[in-house]
């Protein structure tokens, strides 16, 4: 499922130190922000106001952008000396400019960088100080409603009320923000409690009007109206207070034909509140950290890796399946990871000295300290383990699945939102012990944890996408039901002419909303959470 409409992020800029180039006063600066488009061209997304006479100026304009997790979004801020009224700054003095990943600035929420003239080259003692916040109104709106002596609508048997409320928009029409549960045949039904974005529910406006209808639930969709009433939010809320909000539940029709008619049921609100809700960027912001591993299918079914067939053959530019696959989402997920140090594993194989088969060996062979620096060390270390084990078998999932819950597990001991762990999964699809990782998976789907399966080669991937649970809730043998899912299954040929970035955007889109949906379940607000909504 897609992750609701586009984040956007909001970066203040200020600059210290700034090197000199007016004569006689200081210089006018201004901050431009490029993004990078495809491989080689910049686009200019904002830029701020021009400051006079300032060699450490604070902008009070911010720079707006969309922000997405599972892209690289390569950016570069420039800083100029404005000298004329022309917009195009080709002829005004360069300061300083720097180049990094947005995803470089959310992990850390606020960067201090040296400023260079180009690569290599400082430009004087100069720096820029980039500090994110998302716009957005993490508020949700908490509700439980009931109602008494509705009017009876069927024939046989009471009403089956449910409720539809609706914000007026800006053009003056009603838009359906939420519906009820239908309660069965009952004039004094209760409905459960549910939350609502405060900017779905109303635009964040606490005195927008909101109307409700109640109606009694038909089957072929010819739902009878039993009444409506309007409200707002700051009524609502008063329910707060302990004394209940009550509302006449008005027939139109009925009004009009009856002078002593009073209403067809009174609806009352039981309990009312506002509670925050937090994002994705809430959590990283907030000092969240993803732990990215790796586990590698060194199984048999692959093929002899000097074979030019072989899953594993090394393409003369270096590359196969396997490596792209890495490269593809370790460079967007190593953002968020302070220490850039990922374990690395391989399963299936018969490993060195003794070539007794493993199901998670180090790809260092170092079980001490599987770390690999950054992407490029993963790289390194499977290129180096390639040629010194032999392909075996099964393919067996759980123990590495176990290994990297077994961390996780202890991470979760930890009462607060401080870590979470993304294991990829790379493998020629051949699994062996389809029930022991039903279990496993299981068992993760309760931790600060998402797996990511990337299917390589030819291979029929149904027990794949079993695991991904899309066709319908995953479950262990015992039946007991995944507590959320944690499980993407993409197969890598789907991407073999797509551009490089695609594979990272599909396996990587849902992580965001599995990591929020973990801190959810478990209660828990972001280690640093945001000052309230401006």
């Amino acid at each position: 499922m897609a992750t609701q409409c586009v984040t956007k992020v909001e970066l203040s800029i200020s600059c210290n130190n700034l090197i000199d180039k007016d004569v006689g006063s200081k210089s006018d600066p201004l901050c431009v922000l490029l993004q990078r488009v495809g491989d080689d061209k910049w686009i200019e997304v904002d830029r701020t106001e021009r400051v006079k006479n300032c060699q450490d100026p604070e902008f009070s304009k911010k720079l707006r952008l969309d922000y997405h997790f599972e892209k690289v979004q390569k950016l570069k801020l420039g800083v100029y000396d404005i000298d004329n009224k022309s917009v195009d700054l080709g002829d005004d003095d360069f300061l300083g400019g720097f180049e990094c990943t947005l995803g470089q600035i959310v992990s850390s929420r606020k960067i201090t960088r040296p400023l260079e003239l180009k690569k290599g080259k400082p430009a004087g003692k100069g720096t820029i100080t980039i500090t994110a916040e998302e716009i957005k109104d993490n508020r949700a709106i908490v509700l439980e409603m009931e109602a008494k002596g509705l009017d009876k609508k069927d024939l046989f048997g009471k009403s089956d009320p449910f409720l539809e409320f609706f914000k007026k928009g800006d053009d003056g029409k009603w838009q359906l923000v939420h519906r009820t549960e239908v309660v069965k045949n009952n004039l004094n039904p209760s409905w459960k409690k549910f939350q609502v974005s405060l900017h779905t529910f109303c635009n964040g406006d606490l005195n927008k009007p909101i109307k409700v209808h109640c109606s009694d639930y038909d089957s072929d969709g010819s739902h009878d109206l039993i009444g409506i009433f309007e409200t707002n939010v700051s009524d609502l809320l008063k329910a707060d207070h302990g004394s209940p909000v009550e509302f006449d539940c008005i027939h139109p029709e009925k009004q009009k034909k009856k002078k002593s008619y009073k209403n067809s049921g009174v609806v009352s609100v039981k309990s009312c509140k506002i509670n925050m809700e937090y994002s994705f960027l809430d959590y990283v912001m907030g000092g969240c950290q993803i732990n990215f591993t790796v586990g590698i299918d060194f199984t048999g079914s692959n093929g002899d890796p000097r074979s030019p067939d072989s899953l594993h053959y090394m393409s003369p530019d270096g590359l196969n399946q396997y490596l792209s696959a890495i490269w593809s989402v370790g460079l967007v997920v190593q953002d968020y990871d302070t220490d850039k140090l990922f374990p690395a594993f391989g399963f299936g194989a018969q490993v060195p000295p003794d070539f007794q088969v493993s199901h998670e060996f180090a790809l260092n062979f170092n079980p001490s300290s599987p770390y690999c620096q950054g992407v490029q060390g993963i790289v390194e270390a499977y290129r180096a383990a390639l040629p010194q084990v032999r392909l075996y078998g099964p393919t067996n999932f759980s123990p590495i699945i176990n290994h990297v819950a077994g961390i996780a597990a202890s991470a979760a001991q930890d009462p607060n939102a401080s870590q979470y762990f993304v294991l990829l999964i790379i493998t020629d699809g051949e699994i062996t012990d389809l029930d022991q990782t039903r279990q496993a998976i299981v068992n993760c789907s309760k931790l600060p944890m998402s797996i990511i399966i990337i299917g390589v080669g030819e291979a029929d991937f149904k027990a794949m996408e079993f695991l991904d649970g899309d066709g319908g809730v995953l479950k262990s043998l015992t039946g007991e039901p995944v507590a959320r899912d944690i499980v993407q299954f993409v197969p890598f040929r789907e991407f073999i002419s797509a551009p490089k970035e695609a594979l990272a955007q599909t396996v990587l889109a849902e992580v965001p909303t599995q990591l929020v949906s973990y801190f959810k379940m478990r209660k828990l607000s972001p280690v640093n959470p945001p000052a309230a909504t401006k």
